[in-house]
């Protein structure tokens, strides 16, 4: 599988979601709250409060149809069901987990902004194919 991510970095190396700071971040330190929320149109914040999982309308969409087939890979030692399926948890070492899924599957594997575990993935060189 390749390894693909999808994150939104700005030129200053600041890696967040877009839009806000958790309390978490901003108690840490993070002074960066909403560096995003500018270039968002209101109809684009109301499609990300909801999910692709949830709401019929983004469901039906061809993207919504995409996504909701697709399988995913849920990385987390916190989670226990997963409700976006089809869905396979992650628990333990996810690197060991990403990189059996490399080695055994093809086509594309994303993460989807988790810093964390993109620096992990890299540092145990799983960002080459």
């Amino acid at each position: 599988m390749r390894l693909t991510t999808m994150t939104q970095i700005t030129v200053d190396g600041v890696m967040q979601g877009n839009g806000h700071a958790t309390p978490e971040e901003l108690a840490s330190g993070f002074n960066r709250d909403g560096w995003a929320l500018g270039a968002f149109a209101d109809d684009t914040g109301e499609m990300i409060t909801g999910t692709w999982g949830t709401r019929p309308e983004m469901q039906a969409h061809p993207i919504g149809v995409a996504l909701n087939g697709a399988q995913k890979y849920v990385a987390s030692n916190s989670l226990e069901r997963p409700s976006w399926g089809p869905v396979t948890l992650l628990s333990g070492d996810a690197t060991a987990a990403i990189r059996e899924l490399k080695e055994s599957s093809s086509g594309e594997i994303q993460v989807h902004g988790s810093a964390k575990l993109i620096r992990s993935l890299l540092a145990a060189g799983l960002s080459t194919n």
